[in-house]
């Protein structure tokens, strides 16, 4: 997800320390950082949340309005998500129109949180083939020290189980919660050299051969995937990551509380 370059000493560093069970920060490899979660963080959006993951801070704001229904889903509500990974968030990210990294950003977020069906869309429904709520999931990348895409899940799922439907400012009866049904929760590790580490930062993304974000349910349930990297990963290691991700996003649930 980045342009810069990382000089060898320093990665040499990473992997020596790595083979010794040890991280930069101190953390084991399968350590989280410190994570905090503040809800209602933007008056003028329907839900939102600012996640931290130790540097990595991420805002989400949530918009909800009216509008037609896709002629496949007369039925259900619009789900959207998007991206901003604006300048002042990291010297490698520019002004324009999204780029790639803040397009599969998005679209791992919008994955995990549709394939689980967080948002009940058949309830955001409110003439059918005519008119219903459609959710906007806006991301903004504040500041970038590795794994954006456990922050972005975190705070956007956080923004959505907080977030209001305004139905009385549209006309349309009382004020309601979103209907979510569940809390799909990510976890991301990177492959560097022959270890796997959970919660990359930014130094540690810039040398890993492989990435692996898993996204789980309250069940255990599997629910999105997605690999990156050039670097292949073994069968056991996407095993390891599976149950590392099970686990973590357990511990991550109780912080949502």
């Amino acid at each position: 997800m980045s342009r810069s370059i990382i000089s060898e000493i320093r990665k040499n560093h990473i992997i020596e320390l790595l083979k010794k069970g040890e991280r930069m920060d101190g953390r084991a490899p399968m350590d989280l950082r410190d994570i905090s979660i503040e809800t209602n963080v933007v008056d003028s959006a329907d839900g939102s949340a600012r996640v931290r993951f130790g540097k990595t801070d991420v805002m989400v704001g949530i918009k909800l309005i009216i509008g037609t229904p896709f002629s496949d889903t007369p039925n259900k509500g619009v789900l959207t998500t998007g991206a901003e990974l604006i300048p002042m968030g990291h010297s490698d990210f520019e002004s324009g129109p999204p780029g790639e990294d803040a397009i599969e950003l998005a679209r791992v977020v919008d994955r995990g949180i549709r394939e689980s069906g967080m948002v009940d869309v058949d309830k955001l429904c409110i003439t059918p083939g005519e008119s219903v709520w459609m959710c906007f999931i806006d991301i903004y990348a504040l500041n970038y020290d590795g794994n954006l895409f456990d922050a972005s899940n975190l705070a956007a799922v956080a923004a959505l189980k907080t977030a209001v439907v305004p139905a009385a400012e549209a006309g349309k009866g009382e004020n309601y919660p979103l209907p979510v049904t569940c809390t799909p929760i990510s976890v991301t590790a990177a492959k560097i050299a022959n270890t796997l580490i959970l919660d990359p930062t930014f130094d540690e993304e810039m040398i890993a051969s492989a990435r692996l974000t898993v996204t789980t349910d309250e069940n255990g349930d599997l629910r999105a995937m997605q690999k990156g990297g050039q670097g292949p990963l073994t069968v056991d290691e996407v095993k390891a990551v599976v149950n590392a991700s099970r686990e973590k996003g357990e511990e991550i649930r109780n912080i949502i509380g």
